[in-house]
Formats: structure tokens, sequence, C-alpha cells
């Protein structure tokens, strides 16, 4: 099977470190966009159900990059098991993902 060409990644963080960790996944190129936007997410952590904000970032990029994403997630984020999650990207407006492309380049 084919990989695909691009991803769109998950990833909740903290409200105080969502805009920074964005920020530093465009500057890096690791990510062409990233939006972020405010959830509330309900949870098992160690036994106890949990409700608590966060904010989901919604990362645009290229497959080829989901390692060195992840890699850079994990070290940016304060969670011990932050939710970082790859889809595939199956077909889109071609101009918006060879922008993707450049950005990533």
């Amino acid at each position: 099977m084919d990989l695909p060409e691009y991803v769109v990644v998950f990833c909740t963080a903290p409200a105080g470190e969502a805009e920074e960790l964005a920020r530093a996944l465009v500057d890096a190129r690791l990510a062409a966009c990233v939006n972020v936007t405010g959830v509330q997410s309900c949870f098992r952590w160690k036994g106890t159900v949990s409700s608590e904000p966060e904010q989901l970032l919604v990362i645009k990029t290229q497959h080829r990059l989901l390692d060195p994403l992840i890699a850079r997630i994990r070290g940016l984020h304060s969670y011990e098991l932050p939710e970082i999650i790859a889809l595939p990207i199956i077909g889109g407006y071609a101009p918006f993902l060879d922008w993707v492309r450049e950005e990533t380049a």
C-alpha cells in the first residue's frame, strides 16, 4: 500500500503552550499550517475520568515529516503522553496541497 503524500495531525495541548507549539512547528517547516481551536476533552488518565479544557492543533504536513514532527512535539510538549495522531489526506484542492509541499520543503 502506498503511503499518502500528505497527512493531517491532531494534537491537544494546554492553552498556554498550544500557540507556541504551533509557531515552532511552522517555523521549523515541519508544518505548513496549524489551526488552533478550543476543545473540552474527556479522558481516563491513571484510573480517573477527567474533563479538561484544551487546545486542539490541526497540523497539515507531508507524511515524510511525520517522525521529526512527532519528535519536535514530544520535545516541546508538557504532557507525559501527548495525543499525536495522523490521518491521511486522500485528496483536496491541488493548489493548497502544492502550497503545503512548498512550505514544508
